[in-house]
Parts: C-alpha cells; structure tokens; sequence
C-alpha cells in the first residue's frame, strides 16, 4: 500500500445527511459526515469494526439499545463504539453536525452492519 492523500470539501447540496469518504485501507476507513438533521437514525452495530468519532462542529447524541443516551458530544468531543455495540445517532443541536468517523477492522474478517431484527423494525 502507499500512503493517501485527502482533502475534505464541505457539500454543496441541500441533503440532509452527506457522507464523504476520506481514505481507505483493508483496515482503516474514514469518512466526514455532516448531517443537518437526524443521523444514524436505527439501531444497529458492525461485526468486526470499531469505530472512533470526534465531533468538529455541533452536537450529537449517541444511544444504545432501548434508546439510552450513552453520550452527548460536542466540538473536540467524541466516543469510541467497540465492534459489535448496538448504536445509533442523531444531530442535537441547533447548527449542523460534522463529525469525523474513523472504523477499524481486521482485514481477515468483513465487517458487516447488523440492524434491527425484523420484531425491532415493526415497532
């Protein structure tokens, strides 16, 4: 591999949620996201991936299963979700979000995203 060079440009459409990918390798990825309201809106966890967010502008409020806040995050603030967590997010504050996302995962392994069961979906 060698190394990546990235810039990250701010969106300009009028979508909700964007998602730009950064760099990637077969065990790092990172991508900015800026969400202008709502967020990872289901519950749901990645088998093999931990992932690191820090939160550049905003607030954000993550929860876990049964809508537990695990944590209210603003500017230089974030949290790590262990592989396997149940999680979701969404947007807190009044300006819009922009949160770095970096996920680790073992290369041997591919990370899969877990959501809800189909009895979850249907409540």
């Amino acid at each position: 591999m060698e190394p990546q060079v990235f810039r990250y440009e701010v969106p300009s459409n009028d979508r909700s949620k964007n998602l730009t990918m950064l760099c990637r390798t077969d065990r790092l990825a990172a991508d900015m996201q800026l969400v202008k309201e709502g967020g990872e809106n289901r519950l749901h966890s990645h088998t093999s991936s931990d992932g690191f967010f820090l939160v550049l502008e905003g607030r954000v409020r993550f929860y876990s299963e049964g809508d537990v806040v695990l944590a209210e995050l603003g500017k230089d603030e974030g949290i790590l979700i262990p592989h396997g967590f149940r999680y979701w997010f969404a947007s807190s504050g009044e300006e819009p979000l922009r949160i770095l996302h970096v996920g680790a995962s073992d290369p041997n392994t591919g990370d899969v995203r877990v959501g809800p069961s189909r009895a979850e979906s249907a409540e």
